[in-house]
């Protein structure tokens, strides 16, 4: 009869080191060091896109509540004539609104656009975002969107 020997205790490795773990979230922010700069300058561009396609979108509604009307909104009633029936019984009778689906939007960083009744270029009247600074001019992403009145 052959004697049964007890298996070899074999050291058996589980888990990560700490110096792996800090190697591995090196890499992690090394890549993030480069790629997040980037994917935050898209959603930047997205951002002043979006702006001057609600600022289209809103203008195509503006022309057609002139159509209606015969007039822009004035100043007082602003953007929400698009979607609020006139209070002067005239201009309710031709009202032929809403104009757009929802609510007037606020701009992509959640200022409300400036709109007035006063020429800008070849438009009839002014439509416009402050950009990302919500302040007048700037530049990049901070730049205003859309036709300010002459000044």
């Amino acid at each position: 009869m052959t004697a049964i020997r007890p298996p070899r205790f074999v050291r058996i490795q589980s888990g990560f080191t700490l110096l792996e773990m800090i190697v591995v979230l090196v890499i992690i922010g090394l890549i993030m060091g480069l790629v997040g700069p980037r994917l935050f300058g898209q959603a930047d561009k997205a951002k002043v896109q979006t702006a001057g396609t609600q600022i289209k979108m809103l203008g195509g509604a503006l022309q057609t509540l002139r159509l209606d009307m015969g007039r822009f909104p004035t100043a007082e009633e602003g953007l929400g004539a698009l979607v609020t029936v006139p209070t002067e019984p005239r201009a309710a009778k031709s009202w032929a609104g809403p104009y757009i689906n929802d609510d007037v939007p606020d701009d992509p960083w959640g200022n409300p656009y400036h709109y007035a009744p006063s020429a800008s270029g070849s438009q009839p009247y002014s439509l416009y975002s402050l950009g990302a600074d919500a302040k007048p001019g700037g530049e990049g992403i901070d730049a205003d969107i859309g036709r300010k009145p002459a000044q």
